[in-house]
């Protein structure tokens, strides 16, 4: 049996190392849990930092995605604009051909504007301009000085009396219908001189807004479209010469494209004096344009002149007087004609629904009214006085 000393010493020292082993575990599962909690951070963060790199790059594939798809699509686009661009262009060098007719060429513009638009709207309308008055200059090379002033004085009288007559016309009209002021002027000089080339003259003069300009631009062209075809089997069946006709179009259709195309159609000599008639007429945007700008009381306005009025007189003396001009002039005329048939092609290719239903009912009405008092009255004088 063991002293009650030796029971008491080894029960002290059971207990001291019983302690000293506890600590010891203590101590070791303290580490083992703190290096277990730095680890699960460490691993935590770690794919908190994957999981945010997947994040980060599903959503870059996704924007990309987003991005790209546009991209494709504009690709399409571009390839859809860059084939009607072709085509465009392909019909627009087809009218140059002498098998292509005005009339023809401005159906065809028409049907590529309901079909395929036009994508040059902005260059067309400029390319439009200098070449109407660039394709004028050049049908002077067929003409001769003596004609021309024959057929500018013949129609002088009608013109003025047309020219006056529907501008009263038309302000009343305009009142009547209750009719924008500015787009029943814009309208009325339009139909009373020179269709597209007096607008675009005069509505900076009287700052016009482009809405105002789109609407009386929309209405000439459409009455001159119909121009283009209705007026040569008019002609016909009024059994009129070719020189009456060249002035009842040049008096009676508004633009100056139109005329051109119409009078060609019906002869080499109504087209030299519906040329000489028109460009004679056109030179009434000068005082016009200076009494717009009195009777609207804007200041500070720019007077457009139509210098290539000018160019055509001296093409006309040219092919009188200078004999190598004479010579070349059969080829600059067929230029020319070629050039006015291209025009009417893009006239007709701004001819969109778009165009047509901007018009309007009453503005469209005083375009017919207008163009039926200038139209029939003129007639009535030609048939009877100019035999």
């Amino acid at each position: 049996m063991l002293r009650n000393e030796e029971i008491c010493s080894v029960g002290n020292g059971s207990t001291l190392w019983n302690v000293w082993h506890n600590l010891r575990l203590c101590r070791i599962g303290i580490s083992h849990f703190l290096s277990t909690i730095i680890l699960l951070k460490f691993v935590g963060n770690k794919n908190k930092k994957i999981l945010m790199m997947s994040e980060k790059e599903h959503t870059y594939s996704f924007d990309k995605r987003i991005v790209s798809r546009p991209q494709h699509e504009d690709a399409i686009t571009d390839r859809r604009l860059s084939i009607q661009a072709v085509v465009f262009v392909g019909l627009g060098l087809l009218c140059l051909f002498p098998f292509i007719s005005a009339p023809l060429a401005l159906l065809l513009g028409v049907i590529t504007a309901q079909c395929l638009r036009n994508p040059f709207p902005n260059a067309t309308a400029k390319l439009t301009h200098i070449l109407l008055q660039v394709s004028v200059v050049g049908l002077g090379f067929g003409m001769d000085v003596e004609s021309t002033i024959g057929a500018s004085k013949n129609g002088f009288l009608l013109t003025v009396c047309s020219l006056f007559g529907i501008l009263i016309l038309g302000y009343v009209a305009g009142v009547l219908f209750k009719i924008d002021k500015k787009i029943s002027f814009l309208i009325t000089v339009g139909t009373a001189i020179c269709g597209g080339s007096a607008i675009a003259a005069i509505s900076p003069v009287i700052k016009a807004k482009q809405a105002q300009i789109s609407v009386a631009l929309g209405t000439i062209f459409i009455l001159n479209a119909v121009a283009l075809f209705l007026f040569p089997p008019l002609g016909h069946l009024f059994h009129l010469s070719e020189s009456q006709f060249g002035l009842w179009s040049a008096v009676a259709i508004q633009d100056t494209s139109s005329v051109v195309g119409a009078a060609g159609r019906y002869g080499e000599q109504a087209l030299q004096i519906a040329t000489s008639v028109k460009l004679t007429r056109a030179l009434w945007i000068i005082p016009v344009t200076f009494g717009s700008a009195i009777l609207f009381k804007e200041k500070g306005t720019k007077v457009k002149i139509p210098y290539f009025i000018g160019l055509f007189v001296l093409a006309v003396l040219g092919n009188t007087y200078v004999q190598p001009l004479h010579e070349l002039g059969a080829s600059i005329v067929a230029l020319s004609k070629g050039g006015l048939t291209v025009v009417l092609f893009l006239i007709g290719s701004g001819l969109s629904l778009k165009v047509l239903k901007s018009v309007g009912a009453k503005p469209f009405i005083l375009g017919i009214l207008l163009w039926i008092g200038i139209a029939v009255p003129s007639l009535l004088v030609i048939v009877y006085f100019f035999n």
